[in-house]
């Protein structure tokens, strides 16, 4: 029996001095491999002991570990040494497109108004004296169209209604009313229309035809006035280009032929072409000027025509009986009138 104890303890001592050997062993594979993950849990070995007493190394608290699977493999370690360089460039490539594209690196646009201005000085300095007489026609070539545009308006040039009922009035034989409708109107065609009745009524038929021919032609006159200096600046607009482009290429010739042998046809071609832009300023304002005129001496002839009609029905319209004057009295006005 106690044969039996000494040898199962004897085997009991072989067999963990064996666990001791076998786990040194791993233990030292394992330092020399290298470390495993962090955060991975080593699993001990299952073997049996014969007794629960048996003191055990300190040793025995480490488990054997596999290290072909927790050691990194080489492409793990190239793959995450190169991770953070190839992040780097694609975060720094859209800094790099930020920076681009910030309202410091772009200029603010011009307003409008200034490109036109600038444009507006460069085209005069390059056109010359030429341009600048140019320049001062078109300046007054607008201000004539306008002031004559707001002048008709407010003569009545398109009005004809009033003067036209006034007439009919003064046909049907009701001359007190024609001449209240008309008396207070400030248009040319009912101001014509008042003296036209007037004269019909105070004074014999031929004194009255002259001084409605008097009054029809001073108003006609005030009309017209300001289309002389239109047709002026349509005549010498353009004439005054055609000299601004003569001077241009009289001095572009110089300065080719200042420069001898060396000539360059570019700058014959830019002397050419500022040059012409005086001719094409001149037509610009010779043009709208033309095209004025035009308009308003047909509105002149319209009105014209409105007076003469007008005239002419107030005097072939026969006199109301009370109205008519006596015939005895008519020379003594006549000589009256004369002196």
């Amino acid at each position: 029996m106690k044969r039996s104890f000494y040898t199962q303890r004897a085997l009991q001592d072989f067999t963990l001095a064996l666990g001791v050997c076998i786990w040194a062993t791993a233990g030292t594979a394992w330092a020399q491999d290298g470390a495993p993950e962090i955060g991975a849990t080593p699993s001990a070995p299952n073997f049996e002991a014969s007794s629960i007493d048996a003191p055990l190394p300190a040793q025995t608290t480490l488990a054997p570990l596999d290290v072909d699977t927790l050691a990194p493999s080489d492409d793990a370690i190239v793959s995450s040494a190169t991770t953070p360089s190839v992040e780097t460039k694609v975060v720094a490539q859209p800094a790099t497109q930020v920076d681009a594209i910030t309202p410091q690196s772009v200029a603010p646009p011009e307003h409008p108004i200034v490109v036109a201005k600038d444009r507006a000085v460069e085209f005069l300095v390059q056109g010359g004296p030429s341009i600048w007489a140019i320049a001062a026609l078109s300046v007054a070539t607008l201000a004539l169209i306008l002031w004559k545009t707001w002048r008709y308006i407010l003569i009545g040039a398109w009005s004809r209604k009033t003067s036209n009922r006034a007439v009919q009035m003064w046909e049907s034989g009701r001359t007190t009313t024609a001449l209240e409708i008309v008396s207070r109107r400030r248009g040319f065609r009912s101001r014509l229309t008042t003296a036209a009745m007037r004269a019909r009524l105070n004074l014999p038929d031929d004194s009255a035809r002259e001084e409605t021919s008097r009054i029809a032609k001073r108003l006609l006159g005030q009309a017209s006035g300001g289309l002389r200096a239109l047709e002026l600046i349509a005549t010498i607009a353009p004439l005054l280009g055609l000299l601004g482009t003569v001077l241009g290429m009289i001095s572009a010739f110089q300065a080719l032929q200042e420069a001898g042998s060396k000539a360059d046809p570019a700058l014959l071609a830019g002397g050419i072409w500022e040059a012409l832009l005086t001719t094409a300023a001149g037509m610009a304002v010779a043009i709208p000027a033309s095209a004025a005129l035009t308009w308003f001496e047909a509105v002149i002839d319209a009105l014209r025509q409105d007076l003469e009609d007008l005239s002419a029905r107030i005097f072939i319209a026969p006199l109301p009986q009370e109205t008519q004057r006596p015939q005895a009295m008519a020379p003594q006005h006549d000589q009256v009138a004369a002196e």
